[in-house]
């Protein structure tokens, strides 16, 4: 019987030798090195499939490597489902080859195009959700430590050694078993604390029952509009207002209707309810963003009435309303009257630090039993540490305490602010907002665009918002700047403001 002829062995492809691997100091493993130029050819079609790669004792002696180096190769792009071991040898694995490439392997247009020239954009890139189109990005960049930002606070005053303390008695205290996912809902004693002190300083209704720990009040205005609308469903803002609100709102497929804001806050007519009722109703009454108008006592009580009598939700954001600078705190809506309809959103990024990313939620007690076992599975109990150390934090009176030093600074800064204004700011303008919070509103005529001078700013080391950035769409009133001053010492208000002036009277 004749012998059964051996298979020729196959021919050492070119491109496994069409370069040395590389040996200097720093270099990958050549293991990696010539999994990666396998990985490549095959992708890129210059490994054909079905093509058989040459022995390991020969490609080794090929490429001047050990044959181990070159079996661990093998191995693990066979594991990769790359290549397909079998008696006759190793061949390349039929695959679908991404689109990038084509038959030969050639780049597409797109991925030759010479520096500076148009690019085409990727196919899956036009393919984004289509609610991205109307999350527009404000431009103000990262630009946490420039004075004159809206929304950060004094965090050079705050007791760092304090903290690190609560945190420390924190990680002692809880030991390992605190690494695990905690509860879903937050750590019962923050719960319990936050609705103390909401109780107390806001005269919210609550028990700690009703209280859900978030990654700051963004997570819970997602979750509001996730809870409790349905993709089409409308939802009316204060305009101008927060953008996070449109953008978490937007992001649950909700359709927008922006609403006026005057001194007394939002402004809904008989008309607004009859032609578009909304399901729910985004608002920061005790302080609006950015005008800082309060919501009257009687549109409080009529918006209440007329959620109730539609079927809707208010979404009460209570971001900054610690900081009142005169008289006493104005109460939250939420404890207006028994079982409002109103969801609480707060966090603790304006009266601790904005990194903490802890913020909250206040449930109506109606919602409990339809909502704790949907949010049991959307959350996950994490940062458990600093949820533990907060909750010491509040219990110790540390809390008060710092909120105290925080409204005595922010008042002196919010004068001094002001006054700069009224000496230095030489256009005409109209100041807003200054009996709360950590910012004021300064309108001025289409003379002087507020995105330019916003953008002029920038560039000179201040970071203020363009008013019109808060509006939907903007109109001519929506012109002038929202100045922070909680991260800014008064001492430098002239010096910024008098540039400030310097710099529009340019444009």
């Amino acid at each position: 019987m004749p012998a059964t002829p051996t298979p020729p062995a196959p021919l050492m492809p070119q491109v496994l030798l069409e370069a040395t691997l590389q040996r200097h100091p720093g270099a990958e493993p050549l293991q990696r090195q010539l999994h990666r130029r396998l990985q490549q050819a095959i992708l890129a079609g210059r490994l054909a499939p079905g093509s058989r790669l040459p022995g390991s004792r020969a490609l080794a002696e090929g490429l001047g490597v050990s044959r181990n180096t070159v079996i661990a190769a093998y191995e693990q792009l066979s594991a990769e489902g790359y290549l397909q071991p079998d008696r006759q040898g190793t061949r390349v694995a039929a695959l679908a080859r991404p689109a990038a490439t084509t038959a030969r392997g050639r780049p597409r247009a797109e991925e030759t195009a010479t520096p500076g020239s148009p690019t085409l954009p990727h196919p899956l890139a036009q393919r984004l959700a289509q609610r991205l189109a109307h999350i527009q990005p404000t431009g103000a960049g990262t630009q946490f430590g420039l004075p004159l930002r809206p929304g950060v606070p004094a965090l050079s005053h705050f007791p760092l050694a304090a903290w690190r303390r609560a945190l420390d008695r924190a990680i002692t205290q809880a030991g390992p078993a605190a690494l695990a996912y905690g509860e879903p809902l937050g750590e019962p004693a923050l719960r319990a604390a936050v609705a103390r002190h909401l109780s107390v300083a806001r005269g919210v209704r609550c028990s700690p029952e009703q209280v859900v720990i978030t990654e700051g009040a963004q997570e819970a205005l997602s979750l509001c509009a996730r809870l409790l609308s349905n993709p089409g469903d409308r939802a009316w803002v204060e305009n101008p207002g927060y953008r996070g609100a449109k953008a978490a709102l937007r992001a649950a497929d909700l359709t927008l209707h922006p609403l006026p804001v005057d001194r007394e806050g939002l402004c809904a007519t008989e008309l607004d309810w009859a032609r578009h009722p909304p399901r729910l109703i985004y608002v920061t009454p005790s302080h609006q963003y950015p005008t800082g108008a309060v919501l009257s006592a009687a549109r409080r009580l009529q918006l209440m009435e007329q959620a109730r009598r539609h079927g809707c939700w208010l979404i009460e954001d209570d971001y900054d309303s610690e900081f009142r600078h005169a008289g006493e705190s104005i109460g939250a809506l939420q404890g207006l009257v028994p079982q409002a309809p109103v969801l609480y959103v707060g966090t603790f990024s304006k009266t601790l630090f904005p990194s903490l990313r802890l913020g909250f939620l206040v449930l109506p007690e109606a919602l409990l039993p339809g909502l704790q076992g949907p949010l049991g599975e959307l959350l996950r109990g994490g940062q458990r540490h600093s949820q533990l150390a907060l909750a010491q934090f509040m219990e110790s009176g540390e809390f008060a305490r710092h909120l105290g030093r925080m409204r005595r600074l922010y008042r002196s800064r919010q004068s001094a602010l002001r006054s700069a204004l009224q000496q230095h700011l030489a256009v005409p303008h109209q100041i807003e907002g200054g009996q709360c919070g950590l910012h004021l509103c300064v309108r001025f005529g289409p003379r002087w665009p507020d995105q330019a001078v916003a953008e002029q700013a920038r560039q000179q080391g201040m970071a203020p918002s363009a008013l019109s950035g808060f509006a939907l769409p903007p109109g001519p009133a929506d012109n002038g700047l929202v100045l922070g001053y909680g991260n800014t010492s008064s001492e430098l208000f002239a010096p910024l403001i008098q540039r400030l002036s310097r710099l529009m009277q340019a444009l």
